[in-house]
C-alpha cells in the first residue's frame, strides 16, 4: 500500500528541500489581519515619521555648535554661550520627543501585534477543530504545536517591531540624504560606489538565508513531533528498555535541528557585520575627502560634522534594515506555516437544507457501502448490513479487518466511496454533523480527559444531568467508591490527561460519562480493555440494562465479553464472512469459532 505521507508537507520536511515560497501572497494575508487596525498602524506611521524627522534635526544644531566654537577660536573671540546654551536645549528636546513618541508607538504595535497574533491563534485552533480526521492521522501533534506556538510568536516579534524600525529607516535614510545633498552633493558620490556593493551583498546573502530560515522552521517542528512522541510513549520505552536507542535517535533528530538552526543564523550574522564594514568604508572616505575640502575650498568643521552624522544615520538604517530583513524571512516563513495549517482541508460544512434530527429510533441501514483511506486501496469493500433498534452488535475480525472503520463511517470521520448509510430511513450525509454526533455517546480504547473535576469530566457530554443521576451511573461503573475516596471526591482537579490515576479508572470514568449521555446510540471500542475481567463482568450487567431499547455497536478483541450481543459480524477483508449469535457462529465453527478458542488455547 502506497504511503499517505508521501505527498504530504512532512515528506518535503523530510526531504530538507524548502522550495522559495510565495512573499506577495503571505504579505497580502498578514494585510488582510493588520488592516482591521488600520487607524492604529496608519497613526504609528505618521508618528514614526515625526520621531524620525525629530531625531535628525539633532545633526544640524551641533553642526551649528561646532561653528560657533571653531568661528570663536579662528576669530579670537568670546564663544557665544547664549547661542550654544538654546542649541543644546533644541537638542535634548528633539532627542528627548523622539523618543518619547517611539515609546508611544512601540505600545501601539505592541497593542495591534497582541490582537493580531489573538486572532491567528483563534484561526488556527479553530481549523484544527474544523478539520477532517485525516489530517491529524497525517500530521504529528508536535508539528502542530510548534505551528501554534513558535510559529506564531515569530509573526508577533515581527509585527511588535520590525515594521516600526522598517519604515523609521527608510525616512531616516530619505531625509539623510537630502540633508547631505544640500551640504555636499559632491561628497555623496561615496555612497554610489559603496551602496550598490553593499546592496549586491545583503541580496545574495538573503536569497541564501530565506532558504535556511524556512528549513530551520521544518525541522524545528519535526524535532517537537518526535518529542511529543517519545513522551507520551515513555513507559513502552523504558519498558523495552530502548532508553539508549531513543537517546541516540533524539540525538540526530536534535542534531539535524541544531544544524539547521545554527546554519541559519551563521548565515544571517553575516549580515550585520558585512554591511558595517561598508558602512564604515563609506564614513572613512566622507572624513578623508571632508579634510581635503576643509583645506582647498574652507569646508567648514560644522559641516563636515553634519555630513558625518547625517552619512551614519544614513548607512546605520541600512545596516539595521539588513538585520531585520533576515528576521523577516524568517518570520514569512512561520506565516505561511501558520496559513497553511489554518488553511488545511475542513471537514465538509453540512447544507442548510440538511436534516436536524428531533427524534431518533436507532434504525441503521448500510447499502452496499465501499470505502478505502488511499484510492484504490480498498477498507470496506461491499458492506450491507441492518442493524434494527435496540439490537447489540458485535464487530469482531483480525486487525486490519475494519472495525474501527465502521464506526468513523457511521460517525462521518470519513466519508463513504460509494453506497449510502442510513439512519432511520435517512441517509446520513443528508443529516447535519452535529446531529448525528450526539445521537452516539462513545467509549474508546484510547480514553481522553481534561484538566478541571472529576464531576466536570463525568458531565462533560450531558451539563443537565445533576448530582444524583452522577453519582448512580458512577456506581454502576463501580468507580463510585473510589471517586468518593478521594480528598475531595467529586471535586477532585484531574491533571491534564488524568495522568494522576490510573487507566483502568479512567476508563470507568469515560464509561460513566457515556452513560450519562442521553444518546439513542451507544459505541464501544474496545471499552473494557483496561479493567479486570470482575469489574468488566459488572460493567456488563450495568450496561445491559442502560442500553435497553438502544442500539448499540461494540468492537472487541475479548470475545468473551460480547456473547450476549444479539448480532456478531465477523469481517475479513472488509467484507462481513459470518454473522449471528455467540451459540450459532460457534456451531458453524468457521472464523469466529477458531478466534474464541484460540483466546483460550
Amino acid at each position: 500500500m502506497p504511503n499517505p505521507l508521501n505527498n504530504s508537507p512532512l515528506s518535503r520536511m523530510g526531504n530538507g528541500i524548502a522550495k522559495p515560497k510565495n512573499k506577495k501572497k503571505t504579505l497580502k494575508r498578514l494585510w488582510s489581519y493588520l488592516k482591521k487596525y488600520w487607524f492604529s498602524f496608519f497613526l504609528s506611521i505618521v508618528l514614526t515619521i515625526i520621531s524620525s524627522l525629530l531625531e535628525l534635526i539633532g545633526p544640524l544644531l551641533s553642526g551649528e555648535i561646532i561653528d560657533l566654537i571653531a568661528e570663536a577660536e579662528l576669530n579670537l573671540i568670546n564663544i557665544d554661550m547664549h547661542k550654544v546654551l538654546i542649541y543644546c536645549l533644541l537638542m535634548f528636546l528633539t532627542y528627548f520627543l523622539s523618543a518619547f513618541i517611539i515609546y508611544f508607538v512601540s505600545l501601539i504595535m505592541s497593542k495591534i501585534s497582541k490582537n493580531i497574533v489573538y486572532q491567528m491563534r483563534k484561526d488556527t485552533f479553530n481549523s484544527l477543530m474544523n478539520a477532517s480526521i485525516s489530517y491529524f492521522d497525517l500530521r504529528p501533534v508536535g508539528d502542530i504545536i510548534s505551528v501554534v506556538s513558535y510559529d506564531i510568536d515569530t509573526v508577533n516579534t515581527s509585527l511588535s517591531s520590525d515594521i516600526v524600525q522598517i519604515v523609521s529607516s527608510i525616512f531616516t535614510v530619505l531625509f539623510s540624504f537630502i540633508m547631505m545633498m544640500i551640504i555636499k552633493p559632491i561628497l555623496v558620490l561615496i555612497f554610489v560606489f559603496t551602496i550598490p556593493l553593499c546592496l549586491l551583498f545583503s541580496k545574495k546573502l538573503v536569497k541564501k538565508t530565506r532558504t535556511l530560515y524556512s528549513k530551520r522552521s521544518e525541522e524545528l517542528g519535526l524535532m517537537n513531533g518526535y518529542s511529543e512522541e517519545m513522551i507520551t510513549g515513555i513507559k513502552t520505552i523504558k519498558a523495552y528498555s530502548k532508553e539508549d536507542q531513543i537517546i541516540n535517535e533524539y540525538q540526530k533528530v536534535n542534531a539535524k535541528a541544531t544544524a539547521s538552526y545554527y546554519k541559519a543564523e551563521y548565515y544571517g550574522c553575516f549580515m550585520g557585520p558585512g554591511v558595517n564594514f561598508f558602512t564604515n568604508i563609506s564614513l572613512s572616505l566622507v572624513c578623508i575627502f571632508g579634510a581635503l575640502l576643509n583645506l582647498f575650498q574652507g569646508f567648514s568643521y560644522g559641516s563636515i560634522a553634519k555630513f558625518v552624522q547625517y552619512a551614519r544615520k544614513f548607512s546605520g538604517p541600512i545596516n539595521e534594515t539588513a538585520n531585520i530583513f533576515t528576521d523577516l524571512q524568517s518570520s514569512l516563513s512561520a506565516s505561511e506555516r501558520v496559513f497553511e495549517l489554518i488553511d488545511i482541508d475542513k471537514e465538509k460544512e453540512d447544507d442548510i437544507n440538511y436534516v436536524e434530527l428531533s427524534k431518533i429510533e436507532g434504525n441503521i441501514y448500510f447499502e452496499n457501502v465501499k470505502f478505502s483511506y488511499v484510492k484504490n486501496h480498498p477498507i470496506i469493500n461491499n458492506l450491507t448490513l441492518n442493524v434494527k433498534k435496540g439490537q447489540q452488535i458485535a464487530i469482531v475480525g483480525p486487525t486490519g479487518a475494519g472495525k474501527t472503520t465502521i464506526v468513523n463511517l457511521l460517525m462521518r470521520f470519513y466519508e463513504i466511496d460509494d453506497g449510502a448509510i442510513y439512519l432511520d430511513q435517512i441517509n446520513i450525509n443528508k443529516i447535519k454533523k452535529s446531529t448525528l454526533r450526539k445521537s452516539f455517546a462513545m467509549v474508546l480504547q484510547e480514553t481522553w480527559l481534561f484538566e478541571g473535576t472529576v464531576y466536570d469530566n463525568l458531565t462533560y457530554g450531558n451539563e443537565k444531568v445533576n448530582l444524583n443521576e452522577v453519582i448512580e451511573a458512577c456506581k454502576k461503573s463501580h468507580i463510585h467508591e473510589y471517586i468518593i475516596s478521594l480528598k475531595d471526591g467529586y471535586n477532585t482537579i484531574l491533571k491534564e490527561g488524568g495522568v494522576n490515576i490510573s487507566k483502568g479508572q479512567k476508563q470507568l470514568l469515560t464509561i460513566a460519562r457515556a452513560m450519562l449521555m442521553n444518546s439513542e446510540m451507544l459505541i464501544l471500542d474496545e471499552a473494557t480493555s483496561n479493567v479486570d475481567t470482575r469489574t468488566e463482568l459488572y460493567i456488563q450487567e450495568a450496561m445491559k440494562s442502560l442500553m435497553k431499547n438502544k442500539t448499540c455497536f461494540i468492537i472487541a478483541h475479548r470475545l468473551s465479553t460480547i456473547k450476549n450481543a444479539d448480532n456478531i459480524l465477523v469481517l475479513n477483508n472488509g467484507d462481513i464472512v459470518e454473522n449471528g449469535n455467540h451459540q450459532t457462529l460457534m456451531k458453524k465453527k468457521g472464523i469466529y469459532y477458531s478466534l474464541y478458542n484460540s483466546q483460550f488455547d
